[in-house]
């Protein structure tokens, strides 16, 4: 979880390919409103979010054997209804600072979310540090570094 152009979708691919896991790409669930609105640079509202967060927790609730989500899950409402949806759920929270991400984004060429909307994301963001079950690592480090991390901390936090 976290701000367009932290990763992702690129750790959130090779975590699955890792651990032997489904991936779940969560802009891939967003109605069409939803992108044309990010395509012109309108930021979501709670309101928009709201039917995506549902689709995204019957995902995760129709994978109890586990699955890589990739959502940016940016208010910990949102994080809370992904949670009820599938209780045990873990967080890794990529970490990024205002400059890098919307470098990132600017960079992307047809990707329907315009850079226009990073600063939105950061207004957005409530930092998840703290809350229970949330991994923070740095989104700048290595891909192979930070896939290393989260499997390892998977492997220290699995439920019984």
């Amino acid at each position: 979880m976290g701000v367009a152009g932290c990763g992702k979708s690129s750790l959130g691919a090779a975590v699955a390919a890792a651990e032997g896991l489904l991936l779940i790409e969560g802009d891939d669930f967003h109605s069409a409103a939803s992108r044309d609105k990010m395509s012109r640079g309108i930021a979501l509202t709670d309101e928009d979010r709201a039917q995506w967060l549902e689709v995204l927790g019957g995902q995760l609730a129709s994978h109890p054997e586990g699955v890589v989500l990739t959502c940016s899950a940016l208010k910990r409402a949102y994080r809370e209804r992904l949670r009820a949806a599938a209780p045990g759920l873990r967080f890794v929270f990529l970490e990024i600072e205002r400059a890098a991400a919307q470098q990132r984004v600017a960079s992307r060429g047809t990707h329907f979310f315009s850079a226009s909307l990073v600063d939105s994301q950061f207004a957005t963001l409530e930092s998840p540090i703290g809350e229970a079950g949330v991994l923070r690592v740095d989104a700048l480090e290595p891909l192979a570094d930070l896939r290393r991390q989260v499997s390892a901390w998977l492997r220290a936090t699995e439920t019984p």
